[in-house]
């Protein structure tokens, strides 16, 4: 703690109650003095000569003195302490020396009291910039001002334990701690007011202000943090005078946060409970009509905008479904929903807007956390980006059967992530797109009309040229085998058993297997009543007996 900037504080105190004579008086007092009386006669001396030495000290020696004068009395007040309890001091010493540390204390407390009203008014009438510099003399002129209040109310209790209370002197003490409690209080309060004035306009300000905003704001807050610590302080003593100092207590806790066994009382509750209640009847009395209508304006902008986007969307779909345009139905589905959703984002950031939020740090903080995101999901963007060129390239529709990313089945649904395939045991499985457009798709439905491709063998004893006609027939007499293209009925491989024919008719794609199935039973069923064989693998077993040997 410096004690630079209260030069003439102890010269003015000390000198004044703390006199060589009246020490040399109490070192006469006893005859015998015990050792408590020897230390506190020395303690006294030392201040004596401390004070006179004090009178042509200056610059630093000045401060150091100051310091000393101030641990001394400390220390003799430590000594008094330890003589009270221990009765170790005749009275008439004890209530000569507790009567002029009364003095001291008041004396202090005037000129402390003197002393703050001037910094106060120096530290509104500077810059900013020097503010920070006056608060610290501030700081040290209330922490002083504190230590008065706290040895006061010591010098009371020393009275009662000497059977000499003063109830005058206690009367004094407790009207000049409420009165400070007050004062505190209300000072605490403005403080907390323009914290939250100066947090709130450097939230709007542009940057160029906001450095001087901040620099405020500082000040404001370590003057906030003065005036608290020293109503936590005078909290204490106005609870040993019986002051009621729930509201005081409340106060500090909803300036600091900081919670306290204070916090256990019940009135201290009841008042938090109180100001709290009543902090929200008169907002709810100043403000509710007007939140309500800008509720009532969110909301009609977000019904007009559903329906803007259910709007939105038809024109869209009328759009995109236009046969110019040629659009698959997967990327018809993507315009449509984007636009909806887009026409609703838009409504939402206009209402917003509507009830007094500031949109600007909400896209910011969009942008942050979208780059953010970007890195945390790379995989997710990867599928985004392929789910963009299935859109863009089209190689399936949904209704198709595609064989992609190792399953095969209908196309049901597409996302810009996955797609969703429905297997042919009727199975949903969704697939990642980065999956799909990194390896082969297969579209089965795509084309209109499909080749049905089948290998039947006969025996090398049958006719050739009779299975030829018999499988002719039967391609041929299926109605849907398409006439054009020709269907292709040829010899194909001499095999090891049997002579392969190619069999290819064509067919609309969604008669495929209804012709696969159809044609394979026809060609057994033919082949059968022709005496044509369809020859198969088989295998001979012999089995050689080897007779038992004599031994």
């Amino acid at each position: 703690m410096s004690f630079i900037s209260s030069k003439n504080f102890f010269l003015a105190l000390f000198i004044s109650f703390f006199s060589v004579t009246g020490f040399a008086q109490q070192e006469q007092a006893s005859p015998e003095p015990s050792k408590a009386e020897l230390a506190m006669a020395s303690i006294n001396q030392d201040i004596a000569d401390l004070g006179n030495n004090l009178k042509n000290a200056t610059g630093d020696q000045r401060d150091a003195i100051q310091l000393q004068l101030f641990q001394k009395n400390e220390d003799l007040r430590s000594q008094l302490t330890l003589a009270i309890n221990n009765k170790s001091v005749p009275e008439a010493t004890l209530l000569k020396q507790v009567k002029q540390q009364i003095l001291y204390s008041q004396g202090a407390r005037s000129y402390l009291d003197d002393k703050i009203k001037q910094i106060n008014q120096q530290i509104n009438d500077a810059k900013s910039e020097d503010k920070l510099s006056l608060i610290n003399h501030y700081r040290e002129l209330q922490y002083y001002l504190d230590s008065t209040y706290q040895s006061s109310w010591q010098n009371i209790k020393w009275l009662k334990e000497l059977d000499k209370p003063d109830a005058k002197l206690e009367e004094k003490l407790r009207d000049g701690t409420n009165t400070r409690l007050r004062l505190l209080s209300a000072s605490i309060e403005y403080l907390n007011q323009q914290h939250e004035f100066t947090t709130s306009q450097l939230a709007t300000s542009p940057e160029s202000e906001k450095a001087a905003i901040q620099l405020n704001q500082l000040i404001i807050k370590q003057r906030l943090d003065i005036a608290t610590k020293s109503l936590r302080d005078l909290i204490t003593i106005g609870d040993h005078l019986g002051l009621p100092t729930s509201e005081y207590k409340r106060l500090a806790f909803e300036v600091t946060g900081n919670i306290t066994h204070d916090l256990l009382n019940t009135q201290v509750i009841w008042a938090i409970i109180s100001n709290w209640s009543s902090n929200a009847v008169d907002w709810l009395v100043d403000n509710a009509p007007q939140h309500l209508f800008q509720l009532m304006v969110f909301a009609l902008i977000l019904l007009i905008a559903k329906g803007l986007a259910s709007i939105t969307r038809k024109i869209v779909n009328k759009t995109v479904s236009s046969k110019n345009l040629k659009m698959s139905q997967l990327m018809q589905d993507f315009f449509i929903s984007m636009s909806g959703k887009a026409v609703w984002v838009i409504g939402i950031m206009v209402g917003l807007s509507q009830i007094g939020l500031n949109l600007a740090p909400i896209l910011t903080g969009f942008g942050i956390a979208g780059v953010i995101i970007g890195f945390a999901l790379q995989d997710t963007l990867s599928n985004f980006a392929a789910g963009m060129m299935l859109l863009i390239y089209r190689p399936f529709d949904v209704g198709d059967f595609v064989y992609a990313g190792g399953v095969d089945g209908k196309v049901s649904h597409m996302s810009l992530v996955n797609t969703t395939i429905r297997t042919f045991d009727n199975q949903i499985i969704m697939v990642p797109n980065s999956k799909i457009w990194g390896d082969v798709i297969k579209n089965v439905t795509h084309e209109r009309i499909r080749r049905v491709d089948m290998v039947f063998g006969i025996g090398y004893g049958d006719d050739l040229l009779k299975a030829e006609s018999v499988l002719t027939d039967i391609v041929t007499s299926h109605p849907a085998v398409l006439r054009a293209p020709e269907p292709m009925i040829k010899v194909h491989v001499l095999n090891t058993s049997s002579i392969d024919f190619i069999v290819r008719p064509w067919v609309k794609t969604d008669d495929y297997w209804d012709v696969y199935w159809d044609v394979t039973k026809e060609v057994k069923l033919r082949f059968d009543r022709e005496g044509i064989s369809i020859p198969f693998p088989q295998q001979d077993v012999h089995l050689h007996m080897v007779g038992k040997q004599d031994a």
